[in-house]
């Protein structure tokens, strides 16, 4: 049983895993300092007592790089910059006395959806995540992308899609997330959300902008991992085929002429796809721990 902690965009989510299946789950929302650790710990004591039985590991995600190395976030946005260089394992320890894994969100997702999730058993994989920001992943031959600092594979969303764009707060130029996510809708206007713009057809230039960003952003993450499947995510996937068709036909429109397009998914339930990741993450840093609890 593992106790699973993914810091997102705009909520805190925990949740309990027993076997592969989700047992109780909890939301937070995000304050943006350093109470946001202390609320964690406390719904997650509160979760773990509702429960029979009791959590053997911690899994933790967060939406910036995590060295693989150190399991310390290097870099995140500034909602959670009281996060960087936190050992979050000791913390982990600290809080709960179990051990922990720390990954970033959405490969976690992808890890997720892979292992028990919508692409199980899939082994060449992608998954982008639309919603606060674009979060990608990447998977070959069953193997998650991290690369020596772990940056391989979760910057998808921030390549260049337009040399004349806007500076990215990354540092980068025309990235798609800065032209095309939740937050760059709220630099353009702060009284239209992205749910508005897939109601109706009255911002159709912008909804159109930014499902050519999506499929430019995908078409660019196919052509550098040639993946069986695409995993979009998110909660701008809660308009459902308003957003995954498009962006399927602009892919199939310009993949590279002698590649198989890939398989596009949306999962039923991209709520736990974090959840599901860092459960299998904990059980496979830990087995032990999981053959002590069944000994007994």
């Amino acid at each position: 049983m593992e106790l699973c902690i993914d810091f997102g965009g705009t909520e805190i989510k925990l949740a309990v895993i027993d076997d592969g299946a989700l047992v109780a789950s909890e939301n937070l929302p995000v304050r943006g300092d350093a109470s946001d650790l202390a609320s964690a710990v406390t719904a997650a004591r509160e979760l773990s007592a509702r429960v029979t039985g009791t959590p053997t590991a911690v899994g933790i995600a967060v939406p910036g790089v995590v060295s693989p190395a150190s399991g310390r976030m290097l870099h995140a946005n500034d909602k959670y910059d009281f996060l960087r260089d936190l050992d979050l394992r000791v913390w982990a320890d600290d809080e709960f006395g179990l051990p922990a894994v720390v990954e970033n969100d959405a490969r976690a997702a992808l890890i997720g959806e892979t292992s028990t999730g919508s692409a199980s058993g899939e082994r060449d994989a992608v998954l982008v995540t639309l919603g606060t920001g674009i979060g990608t992943a990447a998977m070959i031959d069953g193997v998650p992308l991290r690369g020596i600092t772990g940056h391989a594979g979760i910057l998808g969303g921030h390549v260049t899609v337009d040399i004349n764009g806007p500076v990215c707060p990354c540092g980068n130029v025309g990235c798609g997330e800065t032209l095309a996510s939740a937050w760059a809708l709220r630099e353009r206007s702060d009284r239209l959300s992205v749910k508005e713009l897939f109601e109706s057809d009255d911002h159709a230039e912008i909804r159109d902008s930014f499902l050519r960003v999506w499929g430019a952003s995908v078409v660019t993450l196919i052509h550098m991992y040639d993946p069986s499947v695409v995993i979009l995510s998110g909660g701008i996937l809660r308009a459902g085929d308003a957003v995954s068709a498009p962006v399927e036909a602009y892919v199939r429109e310009h993949l590279w002429p002698s590649m198989t397009p890939p398989r596009f998914i949306v999962p039923p339930e991209p709520e736990y796809s974090v959840a599901r990741g860092l459960s299998t993450l904990a059980r496979s840093a830990h087995p032990q721990t999981h053959e002590d609890q069944e000994k007994h």
